[in-house]
């Protein structure tokens, strides 16, 4: 037996209703993902940035020890001219000498300049460090609570978005091939994947335009697919207005007989 056309339109509604609610759960989910990976990505970066500090310090330290290490050989050798300074034959040796030893001397004080500069960068590296590793600690909260965020979404959802599948599945089957073709390209082409909607406030629920009254009149009797002028969704239905009984009436003026 075939169906009406109030019955084809109720089905089709229902269609668009369940896949509202599975697009609801995609979006929800859908955004999740992708703030967790901007997180890994973020924590990534940091981290790299952390090992290169962490590397800049070590090569520092590797600077120090090796200045460090040439102080102690310009001191050898300041001991060892001054031992060779005490048996000098004549004034060209004894200058010779002198010279050596103002040459290590310059030696020591260059070495512990660049001591004093590497230990000071070693300061700034490491409080840019503490810095980061706070910012890090912060972030890795972040994305575990990102991430409990989405493992309980997808926990929930993912009973609901099963049971939707089933009741959309079972929803298709009663409605018409070349129906539900024009319902898949209408909600291919909306932004917000409406593709069945109401006539609520005189207006599409869709694209918001004004519907005219003798439409609507049309859109309730549903002896015919009706679709909005403007945007091409499918008009199931005409919303009824339900009056806030908590507003104040307006009271008719009554006017004295003549």
């Amino acid at each position: 037996m075939e169906s009406t056309v109030a019955q084809k339109l109720d089905a089709i509604y229902n269609l668009q209703k369940l896949d509202s609610r599975l697009d609801a759960i995609f979006k929800i989910r859908g955004a999740l993902p992708e703030e967790v990976q901007d997180l890994e990505d973020e924590i990534a970066g940091y981290e790299t940035r952390l090992e290169k500090f962490n590397n800049d310090i070590v090569a520092l330290e590797d600077e120090i020890k090796k200045h460090k290490e040439a102080i102690k050989d310009s001191e050898k050798l300041i001991k060892k001219y001054q031992d060779q300074q005490m048996n000098v034959r004549n004034n060209r040796e004894y200058d010779a000498i002198t010279k050596e030893l103002e040459l290590q001397d310059l030696e020591i004080q260059v070495s512990k300049k660049k001591i004093g500069e590497a230990e000071m960068k070693i300061e700034g590296k490491k409080k840019d460090l503490d810095d980061l590793q706070e910012v890090l600690k912060d972030r890795k909260k972040d994305l575990d609570t990102k991430k409990e965020e989405l493992d309980t979404i997808v926990a929930e959802s993912e009973s609901e978005e099963s049971k939707l599948k089933a009741e959309r599945e079972k929803a298709t089957k009663k409605i018409e091939d070349r129906l539900l073709k024009s319902y898949k390209k209408i909600r291919a082409n909306a932004k917000n994947g409406l593709a069945v909607v109401e006539v609520k406030r005189g207006a599409c629920g869709g694209c918001f335009n004004i519907v005219p009254p003798q439409r609507q009149a049309d859109i309730r009797e549903k002896k015919k697919l009706i679709v909005c002028e403007h945007c091409g969704r499918i008009l199931a239905d005409v919303a009824d207005e339900i009056e806030d009984e908590t507003l104040p009436k307006k009271k008719r003026s009554s006017r004295a007989k003549k």
